[in-house]
C-alpha cells in the first residue's frame, strides 16, 4: 500500500486523519480546564476549519472568555479580547491613524492596529455595544480585512471571531443589526452545568491543579487543513436537500412547516445554505468519512440556522424558540 493513500477526490488518509487527531487532542486537552463544553469545543473547531465565526449565547459567568482563550492557546493561535461597551467606538476595534515624530522632528501618520488584528478575536458581550459599533467589525468578518482612510489592511489567517453576548432580555443589551448576525457561521447557546459539572468546576478552579492549554499544533498546520473542507465531496441529491431545508424556513402559503408559516417573519438566507454545507464536510471528516451524509447536515442545522430565523411579532410574544422551528422543518422536508 503507498503512504498516501488517495480518495476519490484527492485527499489523502492522513490528512484526514491529521484533522481528526488534531480535534481529538484539542477536545482533550481544553476538556483539563474547561468542563462541559465538548459539544461547543467541536462546534468552534468546525468554524475555525470553515473560516467562519461563531456567536456564543449564555448568561454571565459560564465561562465562554475563558474557553476562547484556552482554545487559542492550545491551538497556538494570536489571542485578543475586545470588551464591548456602551462607550465603544468603532476606532476602538479597528484602529486609528495616530502623529508620530521622529527624531529628527519630521512628523507623519502612522496607523495604530486595534485588537481585531488578532487570529481568535474574543468580542466579549458584543451586545452591549451600540449597533454602530457592533457593525465596524464586518468587514473583517467577511473579507478578512479591514480599511482605514482609504486605506486596506490585511488580517492574519486564520482569523476567526468568536463573540459572546447575554440573552436579549438581560438589562443594557442592544440586538445585533441582522445583516452582522448572518456573518456568524454558528450560533452556539452555552447551557447551565448540572451538579457534576458544577463539582467538577469546583476542583479545576478553586484548588491547586489548575493549569494552562499545552500547545498541540500550529498555525501552518492549520492553514493546510482549512482547503481540505471544500475539497469533500458531496452529492447532488443532498445540495437539494440543503436547498430545500432553506427554502422550507421561509413563510409561504405551502409550506408544510406549521411553526414556519404561523411565526416566522423571514427565512434563512444563502448564507445558511452554505453554512449547512461546510460545516457538513467538517462533520464528516471528524467521523472519518470522505463524503458528506444526511446525518452530517442535520447535525449542524440548529447551530447554523438559528440565529438566520426572524420571528414576527407573534412569535416574539409567545416566546417561541428558533430551535424548535428548525426541528419542525427538519420533520416535515423529505430526504428524497
Amino acid at each position: 500500500m503507498r503512504e498516501k493513500e488517495l480518495t476519490t477526490e484527492g485527499i489523502t488518509n492522513p490528512e484526514i486523519d491529521l484533522i481528526k487527531t488534531t480535534f481529538e487532542t484539542l477536545l482533550r486537552e481544553v476538556s483539563k480546564t474547561i468542563v462541559g463544553y465538548e459539544t461547543i469545543i467541536k462546534q468552534v473547531f468546525t468554524c475555525l476549519l470553515c473560516g467562519g465565526h461563531a456567536l456564543i449565547e449564555g448568561v454571565p459567568g459560564l465561562g465562554k472568555t475563558k474557553l476562547v482563550k484556552s482554545l487559542a492557546g492550545a491551538l497556538d493561535l494570536k489571542y485578543s479580547r475586545i470588551q464591548f461597551t456602551p462607550d465603544l467606538m468603532p476606532a476602538d476595534i479597528i484602529g486609528t491613524n495616530i502623529i508620530s515624530e521622529t527624531e529628527t522632528g519630521q512628523r507623519s501618520f502612522e496607523f495604530f492596529r486595534g485588537p481585531v488584528f488578532g487570529q481568535i478575536v474574543l468580542a466579549d458581550e458584543i451586545n452591549r455595544a451600540t449597533p454602530k459599533t457592533q457593525s465596524a467589525l464586518l468587514e473583517a468578518m467577511q473579507e478578512g480585512r479591514v480599511t482605514v482612510f482609504g486605506k486596506e489592511y490585511q488580517l492574519d489567517q486564520p482569523f476567526t471571531v468568536l463573540a459572546t453576548q447575554n440573552p436579549i432580555e438581560m438589562e443594557g443589551t442592544y440586538p445585533l443589526p441582522e445583516a452582522q448576525v448572518d456573518r456568524f457561521l454558528f450560533k452556539l447557546k452555552v447551557e447551565f452545568p448540572g451538579k457534576e459539572d458544577l463539582l467538577e468546576i469546583l476542583e479545576k478552579t478553586t484548588e491547586e491543579n489548575s493549569r494552562e492549554s499545552t500547545v498541540i499544533t500550529t498555525t501552518g498546520e492549520l492553514l493546510k487543513m482549512m482547503p481540505l473542507v471544500k475539497q469533500v465531496p458531496i452529492a447532488s441529491n443532498l445540495k437539494d436537500y440543503v436547498a430545500r431545508l432553506i427554502l422550507a424556513s421561509h413563510n409561504s402559503e405551502n409550506n408544510r412547516a406549521r411553526m414556519v408559516r404561523e411565526y416566522v417573519r423571514y427565512g434563512a438566507s444563502p448564507r445558511g445554505a452554505q453554512a449547512l454545507v461546510l460545516a457538513a464536510k467538517v462533520v464528516a471528516l471528524l467521523k472519518g468519512r470522505y463524503n458528506v451524509a444526511f446525518e452530517d447536515i442535520k447535525e449542524v442545522a440548529v447551530p447554523a440556522l438559528r440565529h438566520r430565523i426572524i420571528l414576527n411579532l407573534k412569535g416574539e410574544a409567545e416566546g417561541i424558540d428558533p430551535d424548535d422551528i428548525i426541528r419542525n422543518i427538519l420533520g416535515t422536508v423529505s430526504e428524497n
